[in-house]
């Protein structure tokens, strides 16, 4: 990537925000998958409350609902590039932008400050709900450090998929494609390839990140831990980021 003043990439992460910002998509998005949240927040813990008392981990029904509510942070990273082509926008912006390189790199970051407090506020109110119903049944009080570290490790997951997806998108171009291959893998690939290779699935993105806000049960082999998780998933997220950036630096306009 060539060389910019720190003044212009302002500017132009300013310009990257802007239309993340003015995007209905993107805002429907996350309303949408709020709103599921609570529902599939309530749907466990109502599930769990007619459980045995005394064994539910509030945190673990609090994020089960991750497995869905990806799929609302997949389709932002979708829409934050590919709008851009579905518009004819990048048109313009390959021809008043001379630092391609720069200008994904601008709207990765613009992509993830939308994303983390979004992803922080849904994880919360995932936890929150169950806590409030199950806190007089729970076996164990939740302490405010695992607390704290399993809601920064959803929003980290939650933020890298986005990214990712955001990256991938690139290389499509097209939101359909992008659309079909990503949430393709994440809800039939991913899953069927855990039970078909198990001797390598926690190398894979979705389940590595699994590990990053869920407690691993007692039983569990070949358990991650939460920094191994992240680690994963941040190489595959910027494996796939220097891949998009390279292909878009010799893309025409």
């Amino acid at each position: 990537m060539s060389v910019l003043s720190s003044k212009t990439f302002t500017r132009i992460l300013g310009a990257e925000l802007d239309k993340l910002m003015t995007l209905p998509l993107i805002w429907h998005t996350l309303i949408s998958t709020f709103m599921v949240n609570i529902v599939l927040a309530a749907a466990y813990t109502t599930s769990s409350l007619h459980a045995a008392a005394g064994t539910q981990n509030i945190l673990n029904i609090g994020l089960a609902s991750m497995g869905y509510v990806q799929a609302g942070f997949i389709i932002i990273g979708i829409v934050a590039v590919c709008s851009e082509y579905t518009s004819g926008q990048i048109r313009t912006t390959l021809t008043t932008i001379p630092w391609r390189g720069w200008q994904l790199s601008a709207k990765y970051v613009a992509v993830a400050i939308v994303t983390i407090p979004a992803a922080l506020i849904i994880a919360a109110t995932g936890v929150l709900y169950p806590y409030i119903m199950m806190r007089d049944t729970a076996s164990v009080a939740i302490e405010i450090n695992t607390l704290i570290a399993t809601l920064i490790g959803a929003t980290g997951y939650l933020t890298l998929t986005t990214l990712l997806s955001a990256a991938l998108s690139g290389l499509f171009r097209r939101t359909t494609p992008a659309l079909v291959v990503l949430l393709s893998y994440y809800f039939i690939v991913g899953p069927l390839m855990r039970d078909a290779l198990p001797n390598i699935k926690n190398y894979f993105p979705d389940t590595a990140g699994y590990y990053m806000y869920m407690t691993p049960y007692a039983n569990e082999i070949n358990a991650l831990t939460s920094v191994q998780g992240t680690g994963i998933v941040k190489v595959w997220t910027l494996i796939l980021i220097i891949i998009a950036i390279v292909f878009y630096r010799k893309q025409d306009a």
